[in-house]
């Protein structure tokens, strides 16, 4: 299990009752040897050609190319870059996928909890923050944004990485584990559905959008987000303005989208080591939401992250990351 060991800090131990905390876990076969994820690559600099015992470093931080790719399917993806590891050692990636009408920006608060000891990317998906934006009508999927980040992956050449994403974001990481399991160490999902279909609220919002714009929408359901009185109201105000600027004819085709998606069949075929994070007192902490997504994953783990409420990877992104950082070491183990 997981449990509280000090102010900040996790511990996976024996089976043991914590109040605040429940942890499911399934199936608990150890996971395959875990290489690096981090392409060897030489700084400039770094050594001469053929020297004898020239050091292979990575690139730094600063010698990076602009965050941009081109990718297939007329995609102009922007992402975030942030590594401040040891150049001469090599260091696990981690890859953050935002939701629906959000952009990398939200993960603000992850990036220094983890950045000293993984590379961190911070993508902004087709359609969304500093991404180009499809016209009406693009064909949107589950499948087609897995593919845009193993592309993004093949670009930057990341063999392998983890994969964090926040509530649609983590059912696309989802959807990636089940279709390109070998490019993941672990699968994370915050506060994130993986069973719209049938769902009357996602129909609710698509009419919101339509008739009224995506801010309205935003400001409508903003209090499931960040929990009045448990967060900044600036806070709130800024999430609220980030996700305003999405195009409406994207949230409104997206929103049409998901309301077929339903990825229970394929949730038992996913074997990647797969962390289910929400808040305990979120709205969104139901028996049909994250326990039965935990329960459905052979290798999953559900933590209720004690006294959070709303959407927790952005409530509580300091305890979020101290569990996730235990999760890892325990996939390991």
């Amino acid at each position: 299990m997981i449990e509280p060991d000090g102010p900040d800090g996790w511990k996976f131990t024996g089976p043991a009752n914590l109040v605040g905390l429940m942890v499911h876990k399934r199936n608990q076969a150890a996971p395959p040897n875990t290489p690096t994820g981090y392409p060897s690559r030489t700084r400039p600099g770094s050594g001469c050609a053929g020297e004898a015992g020239a050091l292979d470093f990575r690139i730094d931080q600063e010698d990076r190319p602009m965050p941009t790719a081109q990718l297939p399917g007329d995609l102009l993806m922007h992402y975030d870059d942030d590594d401040f590891t040891d150049p001469w050692s090599p260091a696990e990636t981690v890859i953050l996928h935002h939701g629906n009408a959000k952009s990398a920006k939200l993960w603000y608060g992850w990036v220094p909890l983890l950045a000293r000891d993984y590379r961190v990317i911070r993508v902004d998906a087709r359609g969304f923050g500093r991404s180009s934006v499809p016209p009406p009508g693009y064909p949107w999927s589950l499948e087609g944004f897995a593919t845009d980040l193993v592309h993004l992956m093949e670009h930057l050449e990341i063999d392998k990485a983890h994969l964090i994403g926040e509530t649609i974001g983590g059912t696309i990481a989802l959807e990636f584990a089940h279709r390109f399991p070998d490019r993941l160490h672990t699968v994370t999902t915050c506060t994130s559905p993986y069973k719209f279909r049938g769902v009357q609220a996602y129909l609710d919002y698509y009419n919101i959008v339509k008739e009224h714009g995506v801010e309205t929408w935003v400001r409508q359901t903003a209090n499931r987000r960040l929990e009045p009185g448990a967060s900044d109201p600036r806070h709130q105000e800024w999430y609220t303005q980030e996700m305003s600027q999405t195009a409406k004819h994207v949230v409104l085709e997206t929103l049409a989208y998901l309301a077929t998606v339903d990825l229970t069949p394929i949730l038992p075929k996913i074997t990647t080591p797969a962390l289910v994070l929400v808040g305990e007192r979120s709205a969104m902490n139901t028996p049909d939401r994250a326990q039965s997504l935990a329960a459905l994953l052979p290798r999953g783990t559900l933590v209720e992250v004690p006294g959070a409420s709303g959407y927790v990877q952005h409530s509580a992104p300091a305890q979020c990351v101290a569990i996730w950082r235990e999760f890892v070491r325990s996939s390991r183990a």
